[in-house]
C-alpha cells in the first residue's frame, strides 16, 4: 500500500489515523483546506481537536516525512526548478506573514512567502521540498514564542534555502540534469558559483542591472614598480577601454540582425509559443572585485512580439556550442512550476493553512506534498497527466477503506457475520 512507508513517521496509531485523515481532506472536494473545511467532508466534528493537536503539537518531524517522500519518487532524473512562492494573508499573526514582494499578487503585500524545489522530467513535476521564509521581524524573541519559531532557527535569505534544499535532493540519490530559477535566485553570485563547482548547467533569469564583461576580459599583469618605489602590485589589471556593464545596457546595443525568432512547446501537447532572442558570451562581473573572475556563461535575451516588447534576461551555462534553441529550451522548462501550483494551490490546498505556528506549517507543507506526490504517482502509472482530482479521491477512498479493514479486521469478520444475518422488516 502506497501510504504504508509514511506510517513510520509517526510513532503512535493515533497519529497515524490522523495522517491518513488529513491526507483524505486535502483530496477532498472541499473548496478550502482549513481543517474545519475538512473534517467537515472526512470525518466527525468533535475530531477536530485531534487532528489540530496532530498538526501543531504532536511529536512528529516533517523532515522524516519529506525523507520519505524523496525516496518513493518514481523518477530519479530530472531538472530541478527553485521557486519562491506566495500566500496574501490578510492579518499579521500567520508565521513568516510581512510587507514583502507577493508575486500571486504581482505587488508589496501582506503575504507568506515559501521556497520550493521541485524536479521536473518532461512530463511530470514532483515537490520534493518546502521552507518557509522568515523575515528578519520574526526572528525577535517575542515572536519567536508567539510563532513557535525554535532557537537554533536562524534568518536565510531565499537563495540559502534554495541550496539547502538541492544538497537534500542530491543526498537523496536524484540525478539533477540542470536548474531553474527565475531573477530572485539568479541574481545571487554565490547560488551561481555553487552550481558551477557542482558541474550543474542552469539557466537562470537575472535583473536588468546585473553586470558582466563581453567574452572573457584579457587580464595584464602589474607592471612591476620602479626599484624603491612602494610595494609591488600583484593584483591583475584590465585594459583601460575594458569596463563591466549591466544586460540591460549591453543588450541595447544589439542590432536586429543579432535576433532571432524561435517556436517552443513547454509540452508536447501544448500550445507552440514565439519570441525573439539572442545570446552571447559574457562573463558575470560579481567576482572582479577579488580581482578573480567568474566562468563564461550565455547572456540569452527575450523580446515578446508586441507593439511595445518587453525584455527578459537569462544567464544559461550550457557548452559554448549550445545553439540558441538549446538555450531557449532549456530557459523555458520553468513554466512546469506554475502548472505545479495549479494543483498544489488550487485544489490541495497549500496556501489554506491557518495556524500561526512554524511547526503547524511545515507539517501542512509536507503532507499537501504526500498527497500531491500520490496523485502524480496515480498520473504516471496511468500514463495520463489529466488525472481528475474527482477521481483520485475515489482512488484514495478505496485504499483508506481496504487499510481500515487490514488494521481492524475484526470489523471485516462483523460484517461478514452481518451478511448471513436474515432481517425481516
Amino acid at each position: 500500500m502506497w501510504l504504508e512507508p509514511f506510517e513510520s513517521a509517526f510513532g503512535h496509531v493515533a497519529q497515524r489515523g490522523a495522517f491518513r485523515r488529513y491526507l483524505l481532506g486535502v483530496l477532498s472536494d472541499s473548496p478550502r483546506k482549513s481543517m474545519s473545511a475538512m473534517l467537515a467532508r472526512v470525518s466527525e466534528p468533535d475530531s477536530y481537536q485531534a487532528l489540530q493537536h496532530f498538526i501543531t503539537d504532536a511529536p512528529w518531524a516533517p523532515e522524516r516525512v519529506w525523507q520519505q517522500l524523496r525516496r518513493l519518487v518514481p523518477v530519479r532524473e530530472g531538472v530541478l526548478i527553485f521557486d519562491g512562492t506566495s500566500f496574501p494573508k490578510q492579518g499579521r499573526h500567520s508565521v513568516g506573514v510581512a510587507r514583502q514582494y507577493c508575486g500571486a499578487l504581482g505587488k508589496i503585500a501582506n503575504c507568506q512567502v515559501a521556497t520550493t524545489v521541485a524536479l521536473w522530467t518532461g512530463t511530470h513535476a514532483w515537490l520534493l521540498g518546502a521552507q518557509l521564509y522568515l523575515p528578519k521581524d520574526w526572528l525577535t524573541p517575542a515572536a519567536r514564542t508567539r510563532g513557535r519559531i525554535a532557537a537554533p532557527v536562524r534568518f536565510q535569505e531565499k537563495w540559502r534555502q534554495a541550496l539547502t534544499l538541492l544538497r537534500q535532493v542530491r543526498a537523496a540519490g536524484f540525478r539533477i540534469t540542470a536548474v531553474l530559477g527565475d531573477a530572485e535566485f539568479g541574481d545571487n553570485s554565490t547560488l551561481r558559483t555553487t552550481l558551477h563547482r557542482a558541474h550543474l548547467p542552469y539557466a537562470l533569469g537575472v535583473s536588468s542591472t546585473l553586470s558582466v564583461f563581453v567574452g572573457t576580459p584579457v587580464l595584464h599583469r602589474p607592471a612591476a614598480s620602479p626599484r624603491g618605489h612602494g610595494r609591488p602590485r600583484t593584483r591583475p589589471t584590465l585594459s583601460p577601454d575594458v569596463a563591466p556593464r549591466s544586460v540591460a545596457a549591453e543588450v541595447a546595443t544589439w542590432s536586429r540582425r543579432q535576433w532571432r525568432r524561435v517556436s517552443w512547446q513547454n509540452a508536447p501537447t501544448a500550445r507552440t509559443w514565439h519570441a525573439r532572442f539572442a545570446a552571447i558570451r559574457v562573463t558575470p562581473a560579481h567576482a572582479w572585485r577579488h580581482r578573480t573572475l567568474a566562468p563564461e556563461v550565455w547572456l540569452l535575451a527575450e523580446r515578446d512580439l508586441g507593439e511595445t516588447p518587453r525584455t527578459k534576461y537569462y544567464l544559461v551555462h550550457l557548452p559554448a556550442t549550445a545553439s540558441l534553441k538549446a538555450l531557449v529550451h532549456l530557459a523555458h522548462q520553468r513554466w512546469a512550476i506554475e502548472k505545479q501550483y495549479e494543483d498544489l494551490k488550487g485544489e490541495l490546498g497549500l496556501d489554506h493553512f491557518e495556524g500561526r505556528s512554524l511547526p503547524g506549517w511545515q507539517r501542512h507543507a509536507a503532507l499537501i506534498a504526500v498527497a500531491y506526490t500520490f496523485l502524480q504517482v496515480e498520473r504516471q502509472r496511468r500514463a495520463s497527466r489529466g488525472l481528475t482530482l474527482p477521481r483520485v479521491r475515489a482512488i484514495i477512498q478505496e485504499v483508506l477503506t481496504a487499510h481500515f479493514f487490514v488494521t481492524r479486521p475484526h470489523y471485516l469478520q462483523r460484517m461478514l457475520k452481518l451478511q448471513q444475518v436474515s432481517l425481516r422488516i
